[in-house]
Order: C-alpha cells, then sequence, then structure tokens
C-alpha cells in the first residue's frame, strides 16, 4: 500500500477565489484581506485604498456580508476600473475606492497593457 503525500497547498496560482466581502465591494476594483477567514471558510476581503498592497480583483458587486469572485494571479490582464488616464505599459497602483492609477509614489501592482481613459476599464497585467 503506498502513501499519500499531502499537499501544502491551499490554493492555485492563478485560480479565482469565492471570499467574503466585509463591506460593500465593486466590481473591476481591487480587493485587499480583511481579517481572518470568515464563519463561512472563505476569505475576508474589503476594497482596497490607494496605495495598498491588494490581493485580487473583485470580479463581482457584493454587500458586506456577500460572497465574491476575487479574480487574481500573476501576469494574469485583468479589467479594473481607472482614475485617471493610463498609458500602456505604464505601471500602476491602487487609486481611490480600489481603482488602478498611474503608478506614483505607491506600491506597483501590475502595469496596463493598452491605453485607458479615465472611468473606463483599463486591462492590467497583475504583479
Amino acid at each position: 500500500m503506498s502513501t499519500t503525500i499531502a499537499s501544502p497547498s491551499v490554493y492555485d496560482p492563478g485560480a479565482d477565489l469565492t471570499a467574503e466581502a466585509t463591506g460593500a465591494v465593486t466590481a473591476k476594483r481591487f480587493v485587499k484581506i480583511a481579517g481572518n477567514r470568515t464563519s463561512g471558510g472563505n476569505i475576508a476581503v474589503s476594497p482596497a485604498a490607494a496605495g495598498e498592497r491588494p490581493c485580487a480583483v473583485a470580479g463581482n458587486d457584493a454587500a458586506g456580508g456577500g460572497l465574491v469572485r476575487v479574480v487574481r494571479g500573476n501576469s494574469r490582464v485583468v479589467r479594473v476600473t481607472a482614475s485617471g488616464a493610463i498609458a500602456a505599459n505604464a505601471e500602476v497602483q491602487v487609486g481611490a475606492n480600489g481603482t488602478a492609477q498611474t503608478k506614483a509614489a505607491g506600491l506597483a501592482v501590475g502595469y496596463a497593457v493598452t491605453d485607458a481613459a479615465d472611468a473606463t476599464d483599463a486591462e492590467i497585467s497583475l504583479y
């Protein structure tokens, strides 16, 4: 009889996850880890503030306590609402209310694969 080795992996790289919103979350905006797992076993997320490290991008709107699909993964291209114009190949950071904005002094979280105008969908390749 063979021995089964348990995997230390919790999530596969780049796989979408189901999380629980601790407050209102808007689709196509960056979210961050908001604390320990919820009573339902999901990771807790909330909107990422300007300059913060996000964990993913919200795939749908959710009220506090609701479930939200979080889209994540290195080199994955996702749509994020732009705050201000973003040029192709420009590095981006989290802007106000979880938007993407051209990197200033914040943490680079990805880069634009094409130009995006203010308040439109920016195509961002995540770091």
